[in-house]
């Protein structure tokens, strides 16, 4: 009869028993729960950048970024809107009116105003005061050379206002830069040529000129 072995003794060429993990440890998942991180072309462990990313102009898109439109807008529109140049080239209308309209019609006026104060002057005897009766004749005349300096000036104003409006907005910029230009002059023009006539028509009037 064969010898009972201990069973505390160690058995040759026995396994060794694996050693399980304890209650509660960590294992690591089989299968990431929210999945491979994907880019726009499907690469996994890329970085994906956020839908409608657009970089800065003049640099190059980098690599995993799609060039769309940024959130929320449609592809933009880098076309400048065309303004309309008709404020401008009123402008300069009107300030053509007033300058050279209402200074032609000063100038004939003034013109006819010194032809007939001139010769009621020289049916009068000579006095050192200036009698306002040499007007009387001419009275029509004065009152077109008035009505052309009112109108004038109110057109002129209108037209250097809007000449500014106009380059401000770029409207006409170049018309409203000339608008502006012959309206600050208009005054001068308008002086000088009334003064200019009514000293041709006294002339011509008392004779003085042949």
């Amino acid at each position: 009869m064969s010898p009972v072995s201990d069973p505390a003794e160690p058995q040759p060429n026995a396994v060794p028993p694996v050693p399980t993990a304890p209650q509660g440890a960590w294992a690591p998942p089989a299968v990431p729960p929210f999945g491979a991180p994907q880019t726009s072309g499907g690469t996994a462990g890329a970085y994906a950048p956020p839908a409608g990313y657009a970089p800065p102009p003049g640099y190059p898109v980098p690599a995993g970024y799609s060039a769309s439109a940024p959130y929320g807008y449609g592809a933009a529109n880098t076309a400048t809107p065309t303004r309309s140049p008709a404020l401008g080239r009123i402008a300069l209308l009107l300030s053509l009116i007033a300058t050279g309209g209402a200074g032609l019609v000063a100038a004939i006026a003034s013109f006819n105003i010194g032809l007939g104060a001139g010769r009621e002057l020289t049916m009068r005897p000579f006095d050192a005061g200036f009698d306002w009766s040499v007007l009387t004749p001419v009275r029509e005349w004065v009152l077109m050379g008035e009505i052309a300096f009112w109108v004038g000036t109110a057109l002129g104003i209108w037209a250097l206002i809007q000449g500014i409006v106009a380059i401000v907005t770029r409207r006409g910029r170049g018309a409203g830069i000339a608008a502006v230009v012959i309206a600050a002059v208009g005054p001068f023009v308008f002086a000088a040529l009334v003064q200019g006539f009514l000293t041709a028509g006294l002339a011509a009037g008392t004779g003085i000129s042949g």
